[in-house]
């Protein structure tokens, strides 16, 4: 039950009431206890949680920016699509609710079970077609008697559109929205019995000059074996993937194959600016390197074993003879 806010001037008003003995608190503590009955309608069941619905609306307002995105890059002018309302209702409330001539595609949704129906305001239909054929986006209301090209033209369109279903939908089911029916007169249209709950997705749609609504209908059969997926533990968990023992060995052998630099640091110091830029041919610098001390070996500048210089088959090269303890994550 919706909880009535209180402005401050009420709030004010309640307490000076109070103060002045003009209500009695305890009566107002006895009616916060008193039993509260909500009306319950059984021709309108509520098969959905809250939580369920806001799982549905968020999922719709990403579907809602691919079609802005992609119905933008087809018409070449201002389109804007978001989502108005999320509701539940019985199915034939729904088919009472919009024009008696429209346009209605409907689509199967494998491998759910059910199919689902998108219903575009004819306002809004026909400014896509006007756009598509190469006029200035007008809309024109005659519904009643499309022609084959027409209805041709608008089935491709919306099938097109509908792709981005499939993305909208990945995270929850991946759903393969096929088109099946194209009807305009409602009346014609049975998808499920009158009293079935369906969830309705009501868009906001604006083409150039041109403002309706596109709404979706899901009905419930539809989504019932995904309906766990939709509340807000399967939203917050996090999947962690192994990995397959196949692609941890291809990892390890391209590791294997990767070159590191390897550095042997003879010594270092420190000078200053001036003694730098006084430096000529033949001076020479001092380390802090005594010649009998092993040397510092660097891998990838990280420095991990200690090492003592020499010469094998007339080339410079570097023993190594012990490790640097916390020279890594492991040690190695």
């Amino acid at each position: 039950m919706a909880e009535e806010v209180l402005s401050q001037s009420e709030i004010d008003a309640l307490l000076s009431a109070l103060s002045a003995g003009e209500m009695n608190a305890d009566e107002l503590k006895k009616e916060d206890k008193a039993k509260k009955v909500k009306v319950y309608d059984f021709k309108r069941a509520l098969r959905f949680s809250k939580d369920q619905i806001r799982s549905l609306s968020r999922i719709h307002e990403n579907f809602a920016r691919l079609l802005t995105t992609h119905f933008s890059a087809q018409l070449r002018t201002y389109v804007q699509i978001s989502v108005a309302s999320v509701d539940q209702i019985p199915y034939d409330e729904f088919i009472r609710s919009i024009p008696k001539m429209t346009i209605l595609n409907v689509f199967e949704v494998p491998p759910l079970e059910g199919r689902m129906l998108i219903e575009v305001n004819p306002n809004i239909a026909y400014a896509m077609l006007d756009r598509i054929l190469g006029g200035r986006g007008s809309s024109i209301n005659k519904v009643d008697n499309l022609t084959e090209i027409e209805t041709k033209v608008m089935s491709n369109m919306f099938e097109r559109a509908c792709e981005n279903l499939h993305e909208a939908w990945e995270s929850i089911a991946d759903i393969d929205p096929v088109l099946t029916e194209f009807e305009v007169n409602p009346q014609f249209l049975q998808m499920v019995s009158p009293n079935e709950t369906v969830v309705v997705i009501s868009l906001n749609t604006t083409i150039g000059e041109t403002s309706g609504m596109i709404n979706i209908c899901l009905p419930h059969v539809m989504l019932e074996p995904i309906i766990p997926k939709l509340s807000v533990h399967y939203w917050m968990q996090t999947s962690k993937k192994e990995p397959m023992p196949e692609e941890i060995s291809i990892i390890e052998k391209r590791i294997r194959k990767a070159y590191l630099p390897i550095q042997a640091i003879l010594g270092e110091t420190t000078i200053t600016v001036q003694e730098f830029l006084n430096l000529a041919v033949g001076d020479v610098i001092q380390l802090d390197q005594h010649i009998d001390q092993p040397l510092e070996i660097r891998i990838a500048d990280h420095p991990k074993f200690i090492g003592q210089a020499g010469k094998k088959n007339q080339h410079l090269a570097i023993q190594i003879i012990d490790k640097i303890k916390g020279g890594g994550d492991d040690g190695e």
